[in-house]
């Protein structure tokens, strides 16, 4: 963090912690100039503004157009692409690929606001929602996982090919956050993505799930476990007769998140035990090799992804990553900015001004690469 940076060198209530080699540039953004303000009372502390966005936020109509995927192991997921008059994008527009949190899709009210901000702004976007979520089909005993990035990175491809000409970005929230940045680092240098942000990424799983069976935070547990026990139990048929470390029956009626991923997630992705599972699933670990531009913006006081669990250090070592961590804004809350207290999140404008920026400069560095093939071609 550079003592320099506006924003990094902001104090008081309203300040904003930026961390990057990059961190001027964040300074050009018309959202990033104005001090961060949260909507009274609904921003109390960061439960309440975490429920007071899930149960008040408004929900954008959207009209979709549903691909179902098969994947190399035959399990499917769904893309919902939002339907738009296909003559406004040209091969050349960017194409946006959005990761919901745990459990949730498409239908997600903070989703929903992000793709209709992008697609205005003449973004294909679609949304990738993993293996039995937002009515996705599940067509074989296993549903998706914090480690698991194959799906992910068939997606990209698939997009990829049905647009070649279109440079692809990718936005994971909470969960969708953590898959997100792991891909980016097994990816490396053959990342095919031209840029990519993380909200509200837990980025340390072990932290994040001690975290989340403390106090109040129980409620949050209790409703991811319910939420994935219901994805569970609409295709219970097809884990019937699963044996080996299998605990069907301690899945099916998980008590918290934990029991639910020891009897059924840990194994289906070869993991000795829920904690194991757990540690070997962060994506702090795979910071260091991200070599794609990366946002991540992340709440101080986000009850589900902790901010004890950032990986500062190395965010700040790698010159591609950037990190703003708002004072308050409780998990996928962020009740602040010109859409208050029931639109778009706070994020929802940093976040596209950051997209642009990176679509701008790979227009500006293939017309330099053009203009220089042209000169050497007339000389």
């Amino acid at each position: 963090m550079t003592s320099d940076s506006p924003a990094s060198s902001a104090t008081g209530p309203s300040s904003l912690e930026i961390i990057g080699s990059r961190d001027s540039l964040l300074a050009t953004f018309a959202t990033l100039r104005r001090p961060y303000k949260p909507f009274p009372i609904l921003t109390w502390n960061g439960h309440v503004e975490t429920i007071a966005a899930f149960l008040f936020r408004s929900v954008p109509e959207v009209t979709f157009r549903r691909e179902c995927l098969r994947m190399k192991d035959d399990g499917t997921v769904a893309l919902d692409w939002v339907s738009s008059d296909e003559s406004l994008l040209s091969p050349n527009s960017p194409t946006l690929i959005l990761l919901p949190g745990h459990t949730g899709g498409s239908s997600d009210a903070y989703v929903r606001h992000m793709l209709v901000r992008a697609s205005k702004k003449g973004w294909r976007v679609v949304v990738f929602n993993n293996r039995g979520c937002e009515n996705s089909p599940v067509t074989t005993p296993q549903l998706y996982s914090a480690s698991f990035t194959e799906d992910l990175s068939h997606v990209v491809k698939h997009v990829g090919i049905r647009f070649p000409k279109s440079k692809i970005y990718a936005i994971g929230w909470s969960l969708g956050g953590n898959i997100l940045v792991r891909y980016l680092g097994q990816e490396s240098d053959n990342c095919p993505l031209s840029g990519a942000v993380s909200l509200c990424n837990p980025f340390n799983l072990v932290i994040a799930d001690e975290n989340l069976r403390k106090g109040f935070n129980k409620v949050y547990d209790r409703s991811l476990r319910s939420a994935l026990c219901k994805i569970y139990k609409k295709h219970a048929i097809l884990f019937e007769g699963l044996g080996g470390e299998y605990n069907i029956q301690l899945a099916a009626n998980a008590k918290t998140l934990k029991e639910f991923d020891e009897g059924l997630t840990r194994v289906c992705f070869g993991f000795k035990s829920a904690d194991d599972y757990y540690s070997n699933s962060c994506s702090s670990d795979s910071i260091k090799d991200a070599h794609i531009p990366l946002l991540c913006i992340q709440a101080a006081n986000d009850p589900i992804a902790p901010q004890q669990a950032i990986p500062r250090e190395d965010i700040k070592d790698n010159a591609n990553c950037l990190l703003i961590v708002t004072p308050k804004g409780g998990h996928l809350g962020w009740i602040a900015g010109d859409e208050v207290p029931f639109g778009a999140p706070w994020t929802d404008p940093v976040v596209m001004e950051f997209l642009e920026h990176l679509e701008r400069e790979k227009k500006e560095m293939l017309a330099d690469n053009r203009a220089g093939v042209e000169h050497q071609q007339t000389e």
